[in-house]
């Protein structure tokens, strides 16, 4: 497993546990649509890319040609 996938499962995870945690403690109503639906969605898109590399946007980003590394990256030039 790499940094790049452990950081989008910890990200994910710790998206849906502070909705969930403000959910449970009355902070927020996730019974009822609202914006808050779209950030659990993010989180847990976050979460099994981790797991599974599939994540929509990066299959968009690569249609419409943008570069997976900088050119730099490619010739041993990133730090």
């Amino acid at each position: 497993m790499t940094v790049n996938r452990i950081v989008r499962i910890v990200a994910g995870f710790f998206i849906m546990l502070s909705l969930g945690l403000a959910h449970f403690m009355g902070q927020v109503d996730l019974s009822q649509m609202s914006w808050l639906w779209f950030t659990l969605f993010v989180g847990a898109n976050l979460f099994q890319s981790g797991f599974t590399t599939f994540c929509p946007l990066d299959t968009i980003l690569k249609k419409l040609g943008v570069p997976e590394t900088a050119a730099n990256c490619k010739t041993g030039g990133c730090g």
